[in-house]
């Protein structure tokens, strides 16, 4: 990876980063995906204490499927139970295929069992914090929110199962959707900096493009 490429990857993993700080809240949200960080993260909040619930949602989605048999949110419960969780503090949503029906499936899950929490911790990959936030709010405006996800720099994030190459296309996808989708109803807006485009414009142009839209 030469400079070039690996200075605009940096750029765009910290604007896909929220930074926004913990707070006390009603209900840790998991959105599932093919990174356990994900599900360890969310549990070790609960552990802590910053809420009191934790609903876990997702099937199989874009990368799970034909990766995994077991659905995301359930992989994830098994880890949350693992780390010393009670069954009783989780909820499981298993059908959900992406972020927006995380969101809508979990709400009507949360009615059924009679729950309303006002304040959300939603837990994700770093490079999805934003698109979260973008995709949460709009389908649920009037709930507070914050995105947290495991604390992983840039250059420890990659893995076996996670190579560095896939990190980048799925970030470029991701930024993509961001400046796409508010026009298609699956988003609210979200401002994107100028070197932030252009960083997109390089990394595509180099080949990143395995996950934008359409391919």
């Amino acid at each position: 990876m030469n400079k070039s490429v690996e200075s605009a990857a940096r750029l765009i993993w910290d604007y896909h980063h929220l930074n926004h700080p913990l707070q006390k809240s009603d209900c840790i949200f998991a959105l599932g995906s093919h990174d356990l960080r994900v599900a360890e993260w969310a549990a070790e909040l609960w552990l802590k204490g910053w809420a009191p619930l934790l609903l876990l949602s997702g099937g199989l989605g874009n990368f799970t499927q034909g990766m995994w048999t077991e659905k995301e949110a359930d992989r994830f419960a098994k880890i949350a139970v693992a780390m010393g969780i009670p069954e009783s503090a989780i909820l499981i949503e298993n059908q959900s295929t992406n972020t927006g029906e995380n969101i809508q499936y979990s709400k009507n899950l949360l009615k059924k069992h009679q729950l309303d929490p006002q304040r959300f911790i939603v837990v994700q990959k770093p490079y999805m914090e934003r698109r979260s936030f973008a995709t949460f709010k709009k389908n649920w405006p009037e709930k507070d929110l914050l995105v947290s996800s495991p604390p992983i720099s840039f250059d420890d994030y990659p893995n076996d199962e996670i190579p560095l190459e896939r990190v980048i296309n799925i970030m470029v996808g991701d930024l993509q959707r961001i400046k796409e989708y508010p026009a298609k109803g699956f988003q609210i807006e979200q401002p994107i900096p100028a070197a932030v485009w252009e960083a997109f414009e390089l990394l595509v142009n180099e080949g990143y493009n395995k996950h934008l839209i359409g391919s």
